[in-house]
C-alpha cells in the first residue's frame, strides 16, 4: 500500500495514544531498543504489558501519526527484534509478542507495529531492572498501587493432565503399556493387602485405581502414557512428542510419541553409552564407569513429562552432543529453584500437572518428594562427574545438562579419593569448577577444608587437592610462578634481545601467571612488575612512551 493508505490503515487500527498504544517516531534505532531508562522500546514494552497489553507503532510522528518511516535499522529486524527484546524485559510472554513490517510503495518508508502481550498473572514485566507504566503521557516506574493489583491478581490453575477425553475409550489404549502398567502397579504396592486382586481387576477398574482415568473415563494423562500410536490425534494440538537428536560428527533424529511408558526406554537405547576409564592417583587399576547413568536418564526424562507445560503445545527434546546430554521442557522451573533440590532436603508442595504426576507415581516412573533432583545429584556424584546444571534454564523452559565427562580433571579425581566429602561441599566444589560465584562464607569454607585457593571470583583446586590427585603440574598453572623468578625471566630476556617491546614482555610473562585470573588482571600484574623492577629494583629502564617505548636492562650504578 502507498504512504496514504498505510496513514488510514493505522489510524483505523490504532486511533489515539493510550495505556495500549504508543505512536513513536524511532528513526535511529542504534539506541533505541535498549537506551535511556523511560524512553525506549524496551520501557514501553513493560509499560504496555503491564496493562493489559497492546501495541506500539515505530516510524510514526508522535501525537499526528504521520509516517516518517525507520531510517537506521542498526541490525534490527522483524525476525530478531523479539528474541532481544526478550533478553531485555524479564517475564515477557514469548508467545504472543511479534514484530510485524509495513513498508510504503511509494516513499519506501518502513513502519514496525510491534504486538505485546499482557502480562501473565502476578509477573509484571521489566526493563532496565524497573517494573514500568503510563501516566497520562509518560514512563513512570510502577506506582506501589498498580504492582500489588498485579501481584494479587487470581491464578485459576487448570491441570492440563487430568481433563478428559470424550471421545477416548479404553479401546485406545496399547495393550502392551497396560499390561506393563498393571505390573509396575503391583511392585508400588508389593505389601497391600490387595495385592493379589491386582491381576483380576478389569481394565477400567485397574486404570481407575492406577490414577489413569478419572470415574472411568480416560484423561489426557492416561492417553500419554499408555495411549497407542493411532490415538495421539486425541491430544491435537499438543504433539505429544519426545523428540532425540543426535549433534556429533554423526547427525541424526527420531520423535517417540504414546505411549511413553513403554516409549522413554525406547528414547534410553538410542543414546551412545560407553565405557570410560578415570585413573585414581597411588593406585595400579583404573576405575570404569558408563558415560551415563540409565537410571539419571530416565529420571531426567520422566521429569520433562511429569513437568511439561502442555499448554505451551511444544515437544520434550533430548539433544545428544559429544559430551553430555541436554533436556529440554517447556514451562520454568514450577517450585523453587532446581539446585534446591540437590540435597534431598526439599519436598515441593504442588505440581504443574498433579493429575500425571500421581499416575506416574503409582507406575514408579516419578516419585513426588522432591528426590528425584536429588537421585541424578547422588549419581553423578559416584561416578565422579560434574553435577546436573540447570544454568540453561529461562522463565519458560527448563534445561538440564547432563555431563558424560569430566571437566576439571582435579575435581573428578577428588571424588575418587575423597569418598567421605559431604554432598553440601561437592556441590560448592562442583560450582567452582564451572567457574560459577559461591557465596562468601562458602567460599571461607572451602578455604578451611584446604580445598580451593585464587581470589574472587576465580577460585580453583588448591595445592593440597592438587598433590592429592597428582596434578602438581595443574595447580602450577594456577598459582605461576613467584615474583622473584618472573623478574630473572626479564632480565635475562633483555639481555639477549633488548630493546623489547612492552607487547613482547606480555607475550613472555602473560603465560607464566595464574590460569585464574582475567587478561585483564594480567596485564595489570606484568605493568606492576616492570614499575616495581624500573622504580624499585632500578634493573630495567624504559625508553619512549607508548606503543612506541622499548625496555633495557638498567646500567650499573657507579
Amino acid at each position: 500500500m502507498d504512504e496514504q493508505a498505510l496513514r488510514d490503515f493505522l489510524r483505523r487500527s490504532f486511533p489515539k495514544e493510550d495505556a495500549s498504544c504508543e505512536w513513536k517516531e524511532f528513526k535511529n534505532l542504534t539506541h533505541a531498543v535498549s537506551g535511556h531508562k523511560g524512553e525506549d522500546i524496551a520501557s514501553y514494552v513493560s509499560a504496555i504489558a503491564n496493562m493489559e497489553g497492546g501495541h506500539l507503532l515505530i516510524g510514526v510522528e508522535d501525537g499526528t501519526l504521520n509516517i516518517v518511516g525507520i531510517e537506521n535499522f542498526a541490525g534490527y529486524t522483524p525476525d530478531n527484534l523479539c528474541p532481544r527484546l526478550l533478553g531485555r524485559c524479564p517475564n515477557l510472554d514469548a508467545e504472543a509478542l511479534r514484530a510485524e513490517a509495513f513498508v510504503t510503495e511509494d516513499s519506501g518508508k518502513t513502519v514496525w507495529v510491534l504486538h505485546i502481550p499482557r502480562h501473565r498473572p502476578r509477573l509484571p514485566v521489566y526493563a532496565h531492572d524497573k517494573a514500568w507504566q503510563r501516566l497520562a503521557d509518560r514512563l513512570v516506574e510502577m506506582r506501589p498501587e498498580r504492582l500489588t493489583a498485579i501481584l494479587d491478581e487470581p491464578i485459576e490453575l487448570v491441570d492440563w493432565s487430568a481433563q478428559v477425553v470424550p471421545a477416548a475409550t479404553v479401546a485406545d489404549l496399547d495393550a502392551e503399556a497396560l499390561a506393563l502398567a498393571r505390573q509396575k502397579f503391583k511392585e508400588r504396592h508389593a505389601t497391600a493387602p490387595f495385592l493379589d486382586q491386582i491381576d483380576t481387576w478389569p481394565a477400567e477398574v485397574f486404570l481407575d485405581r492406577a490414577k489413569l482415568t478419572a470415574n472411568g473415563q480416560i484423561t489426557r494423562a492416561a492417553l500419554l502414557l499408555l495411549g497407542g500410536s493411532s490415538a495421539v490425534h486425541l491430544l491435537s494440538p499438543n504433539p505429544a512428542q519426545i523428540t532425540w537428536k543426535l549433534e556429533t560428527e554423526e547427525r541424526a533424529y527420531e520423535h517417540f510419541g504414546p505411549p511413553f511408558l513403554l516409549t522413554t526406554t525406547q528414547v534410553l537405547q538410542r543414546i551412545r553409552n560407553i565405557k570410560q576409564r578415570l585413573f585414581p592417583a597411588n593406585q595400579l587399576l583404573a576405575t570404569e564407569v558408563l558415560k551415563y547413568d540409565t537410571r539419571v536418564i530416565l529420571e531426567a526424562l520422566h521429569n520433562c513429562l511429569a513437568h511439561q507445560d502442555y499448554t505451551r503445545q511444544a515437544r520434550v527434546l533430548l539433544t545428544e552432543k559429544v559430551d553430555r546430554l541436554i533436556f529440554e521442557n517447556a514451562g520454568g522451573f514450577f517450585e523453587g529453584l532446581a539446585e534446591e533440590y540437590f540435597t534431598g532436603e526439599r519436598t515441593p508442595s504442588r505440581y504443574r500437572n498433579p493429575w500425571l504426576a500421581q499416575a506416574m507415581v503409582q507406575l514408579g516412573m516419578i516419585d513426588t518428594m522432591g528426590y528425584g533432583i536429588h537421585t541424578m545429584t547422588l549419581a553423578q556424584r559416584q561416578r565422579y562427574f560434574p553435577l546436573p546444571d540447570y544454568g540453561r534454564s529461562t522463565a519458560n523452559s527448563v534445561v538440564l545438562e547432563i555431563f558424560g565427562h569430566t571437566l576439571d580433571e582435579n575435581y573428578s579425581l577428588l571424588l575418587l579419593e575423597k569418598q567421605d566429602l559431604d554432598i553440601a561441599t561437592v556441590i560448592l566444589l562442583d560450582r567452582v569448577q564451572k567457574k560459577r560465584p559461591i557465596p562468601d562464607s562458602a567460599a571461607a569454607h572451602l578455604r578451611r577444608q584446604g580445598l580451593i585457593e585464587g581470589r574472587k571470583p576465580n577460585f580453583y583446586l588448591s595445592a593440597a587437592v592438587a598433590a592429592s590427585t597428582n596434578e602438581q603440574a595443574a595447580y602450577t598453572r594456577n598459582k605461576g610462578l613467584e615474583k622473584e623468578r618472573l623478574k630473572q625471566f626479564v632480565l635475562s630476556h633483555l639481555r639477549q634481545f633488548a630493546p623489547t617491546s612492552r607487547e613482547d614482555l606480555d607475550n613472555l610473562l602473560i603465560p607464566m601467571l595464574p590460569a585464574g585470573l582475567t587478561e585483564q588482571q594480567k596485564r595489570d600484574k606484568v605493568k606492576n612488575l616492570l614499575s616495581e623492577m624500573r622504580a624499585k629494583d632500578g634493573t630495567v629502564c624504559c625508553e619512549g612512551r607508548g606503543p612506541a617505548a622499548v625496555w633495557r636492562t638498567a646500567a650499573p650504578v657507579g
